[in-house]
């Protein structure tokens, strides 16, 4: 199922922290569809030719203070040309006050203009980072995830197989929950991809034979987080006596999520075995591995020197 690829405007001042300069405009329902933002710079000089309008509008000191220099009568010709429907917002960095004739275009068609108190270049680092979350290729995979050591691990398998009784136990053994039943993943880049839980169900569990299980309230804070990069793949499937498994892990497997591929551990699930702890064991070595050491190349380092001294 895919998420939705737009997001509300009243996120977006929630989380950055903007302020409202034209009060009488209301934008609770102004949806932002574009990952990217303008600077209208060039724009301001009079050439609109390339004009991204349907772009969130960055105004910083350069540009405020360039249309200082223009008469009234440039002024407007600029400002009527700059205001247009489909803009989704302005904002101006740096606590710099729009003039009433910027307000007064504004608020003809309804455009919010806000403004926030950070330098611009740092502002446009944050609303950057903070689109590219929200607008991201999203899509909601059933499964959980957790962070173990630090690494995202996304537990998926069959209904049934013992998903999440394999991530209360890693939350009883100090570990956090991100997300169970469902995982809304996001590719926040080509080498990236970012999990989250539905907001209906972020911070609960559901276990078969018990319930709705509020982690939060029962392990405390320590044992949730809202949201983790996906770095491990953990696929559990029932133990079968024919197929034959990897026993020494020579081939790395790999699972595609919105075209990016993630390394992925298929664990056969039998009685008596510890899931989660073999869950632990496979977020060290993806740690491992990480950081240039990889245990099957020592052991046939080993192997080789043992073989040459027997020689």
């Amino acid at each position: 199922m895919n998420c939705t690829e737009k997001v509300f405007l009243s996120r977006l001042v929630k989380d950055l922290n903007l302020e409202l300069v034209n009060k009488e405009v209301d934008y609770s329902q102004r949806p932002i569809e574009n990952r990217d933002i303008n600077r209208p710079g060039i724009e301001f000089t009079g050439y609109f030719q390339h004009y991204e309008s349907e772009r969130v509008q960055i105004i910083g000191f350069v540009e405020w203070d360039y249309l200082k220099t223009l008469d009234d009568a440039r002024r407007e010709v600029i400002y009527s040309e700059f205001f247009r429907e489909n803009i989704p917002c302005v904002i101006f960095c740096r606590s710099l006050v729009p003039d009433d004739m910027f307000l007064k275009k504004a608020n003809e068609i309804n455009v919010p203009v806000f403004s926030t108190v950070e330098i611009t270049t740092r502002f446009m680092s944050d609303i950057i980072r903070w689109l590219n979350v929200e607008l991201a290729p999203c899509i909601t995979i059933h499964g959980c995830l957790a962070d173990v050591y630090g690494v995202g691990v996304f537990i998926k398998g069959e209904s049934g197989i013992g998903k999440s009784e394999a991530l209360l136990e890693l939350i009883k053994r100090g570990h956090r929950l991100i997300a169970d039943d469902a995982v809304e993943i996001r590719k926040v880049s080509e080498y990236t991809l970012y999990g989250q839980a539905p907001a209906l169900t972020r911070d609960f569990m559901e276990i078969r034979g018990v319930g709705i299980v509020d982690i939060k309230a029962l392990y405390g804070y320590h044992a949730i987080k809202e949201s983790q990069n996906i770095d491990l793949v953990v696929t559990l499937e029932e133990w079968s006596k024919d197929k034959v498994y990897d026993r020494m892990g020579v081939v790395e497997k790999h699972i595609e999520i919105l075209g990016n591929k993630i390394v992925n551990y298929e664990i056969p699930i039998r009685p008596g075995r510890n899931v989660a702890v073999i869950i632990e064991a496979a977020a060290v070595i993806c740690r491992q591995r990480k950081s240039g050491y990889n245990s099957i190349d020592v052991f046939f380092e080993r192997r080789q020197a043992l073989s040459n001294e027997n020689k």
